[in-house]
């Protein structure tokens, strides 16, 4: 995705933000939008651009998964260190 933003197909662009987002809370008309714990940018916003997802949007939902990625880490308690 990161290489060819271009080549992404719109189905597998949904897959992607279903499992990191969860499923859209927008998806009758032609966007699908996607909840973020953050407001604002980067949004996730996809629309089918006859079987193909749009380049831009496939940025936005790479800087958004790189967002959500870091928000994780930083909640992550370290376990137990054995010495």
């Amino acid at each position: 995705m990161k290489r060819n933003p271009k080549g992404v197909s719109y189905s597998d662009l949904c897959k992607v933000c279903d499992h990191y987002f969860g499923e859209a809370r927008q998806s009758g008309s032609s966007h699908r939008i996607y909840k973020t714990p953050w407001p604002g940018d980067p949004r996730v916003n996809i629309q089918n651009d006859r079987g193909m997802a749009k380049a831009y949007q496939v940025k936005q939902v790479l800087k958004a998964v790189e967002r959500l990625t870091a928000l994780n880490e930083d909640e992550e308690v370290p376990g137990d260190v054995e010495r």
